[in-house]
Formats: C-alpha cells, sequence, structure tokens
C-alpha cells in the first residue's frame, strides 16, 4: 500500500494579512513544505485541498480572491493533483476517497490547516474509510476560540484537538520525528 500526503487549507487568507489568520501559521506551513519536499523526493501521490467558499456569508476563501489561493510555501506544482472542497471533511462531495484508492493509498500523511477543524474532520474520516493516518503536528496550525465568555488560547485548542486525535485517529508526531523515521 502506498503512502499520500494530504495538505490541507494551506491559503493566503490563514497567513498574516489574510482574512481569518491563523496562530503560527507561517511556522506550519515551512514544516508543511519540507513535508512536501520529501514526499515529492519519495514521489509518493501529493493531493493539495483547497477549501473555497459555499456557504451564504462567508468572509474567507472566497472564490476569486487572493485568499482563497494555495499559500506559496506549499504551491503545487504542474500536475500534482488539487481538490476543491465545501465543508470542512476534505472527503465530502470531493473525488478524494476513489482518487485514494486508485492509487493504492493505505497511508495518509496530513499537514493543514485549521487544527480543530478541517483537519480533525479529514482525520477522522480517514481513520472511519480505514486508512492509517500520521498527522504532522508542527505542520499544522489553529487560532483561538471561545466557548462561553471563555477564551481558548490556539496552542490549547491545537493541543486539546491533538491529543483527541492521537488517542485512536491517529500517530501525531513533529516533523522531525516524521523526517528522521521515514528517512
Amino acid at each position: 500500500m502506498a503512502t499520500a500526503l494530504l495538505l490541507i487549507d494551506l491559503q493566503n487568507d490563514y497567513f498574516p494579512g489574510g482574512k481569518m489568520e491563523l496562530e503560527g501559521s507561517l511556522e506550519a506551513s515551512l514544516r508543511a513544505r519540507e513535508i512536501l519536499t520529501f514526499s515529492r523526493e519519495k514521489g509518493w501521490p501529493l493531493v493539495h485541498i483547497q477549501h473555497i467558499a459555499a456557504r451564504p456569508g462567508a468572509t474567507f476563501f472566497l472564490p476569486g480572491t487572493e485568499g482563497v489561493k494555495i499559500h506559496q510555501h506549499v504551491e503545487p506544482l504542474p500536475g500534482e493533483v488539487i481538490f476543491p472542497k465545501n465543508y470542512p471533511n476534505s472527503f465530502r462531495n470531493t473525488p478524494l476517497l476513489d482518487h485514494l484508492i486508485n492509487q493504492q493509498v493505505g497511508k495518509i500523511v496530513v499537514c493543514g490547516m485549521m487544527t480543530h477543524m478541517c483537519v480533525d474532520a479529514t482525520v477522522r474520516a480517514a481513520f472511519d474509510y480505514g486508512f492509517n493516518v500520521t498527522v504532522v503536528h508542527d505542520a499544522c496550525a489553529t487560532r483561538d476560540l471561545t466557548f462561553g465568555d471563555q477564551t481558548i488560547p490556539a496552542t490549547q485548542v491545537h493541543g486539546a484537538f491533538l491529543a483527541a486525535l492521537g488517542f485512536i485517529y491517529a500517530k501525531v508526531v513533529s516533523t522531525a520525528d516524521f523526517l528522521r523515521n521515514f528517512r
């Protein structure tokens, strides 16, 4: 079974100056670029997931804007697969599952944004479809959330979601550990 890299929503609106800036997005994108370079060298199937806002009232990832474009740090090369999506789960209403099956993929490595939303939804779905999933935690980013009158800092949101995913849904590793153990 092949291993595929899934890059989820590494798009301009999540970066400084974007409409939904995430904490640590630049650093996460640099780690994702390391994983992308490694995956290209290995000849792994690569899938860039690009969220395009379709819901009424959306304020970011709007079609035709700079914010919807994939960030330059992980820009797809000609011929690399890009699947647009309109929901947090990258499998929902996209050809992702069929593509991975056709590529005989059994293992998925995930980098992307937002940890608490699209990364979480996609990883859980991938596990439910029977894939062995690895999440590269420092190649992901998120933001502060609120619960009632409480603000939950991005680092705690990130840690809580990754801890939950690591409980059963995925192996959660750093970029350094991933590169050290897969070379």
